[in-house]
């Protein structure tokens, strides 16, 4: 992301990370066996200590973790409700994996086993002018500006 940048320019990482609470799990976790068997989570550091290394600067970092447990709980509770019709798409057993993958998930976030990080990058020029608004709220006014002009 940082090479196709152009200074000044934003990148926004929304991404699931390791959270604080020590998981003492043997072997394989339900998900790296049967929902992402090529993923790796790491801390939330390690991936801002990578950008920083590349020359991206941390501008806003937002912790969504019980945010994502209560999505997760919906879409468990949509899915079950819909659950016939999931049939349609997938067999049962495949049901059965993103309906337990999604009921631990909302596990993980609510006890600190995972949690869900939104990091915005920027590209700072060489002059290290990143051309952002100072908060948030200026971000937003100015988003509100460029929609109404």
């Amino acid at each position: 992301a940082a090479r196709l940048l152009r200074p000044g320019g934003v990148f926004l990482n929304h991404g699931t990370c390791l959270g604080t609470k020590k998981h003492r799990g043997v072997g394989p976790s339900f998900s790296g066996k049967y929902v992402f068997p090529d993923g790796e989570l790491t801390p939330v550091t390690a991936q801002l200590q990578i950008a920083a290394d590349t020359g991206l600067e941390v501008r806003d970092l937002e912790s969504l973790r019980e945010h994502y447990a209560i999505t997760l709980r919906h879409w468990v509770r949509r899915l079950e409700n819909m659950h016939e019709r999931a049939l349609e798409f997938v067999d049962e057993p495949t049901y059965r994996v993103w309906r337990l993958f999604m009921s631990g998930g909302a596990f993980a976030f609510t006890s600190g086993i995972l949690s869900v990080f939104q990091v915005l990058y920027v590209k700072p020029e060489a002059s290290g002018n990143s051309r952002l608004p100072l908060t948030r709220n200026d971000w937003y006014r100015s988003l509100v500006q460029q929609r109404t002009t």
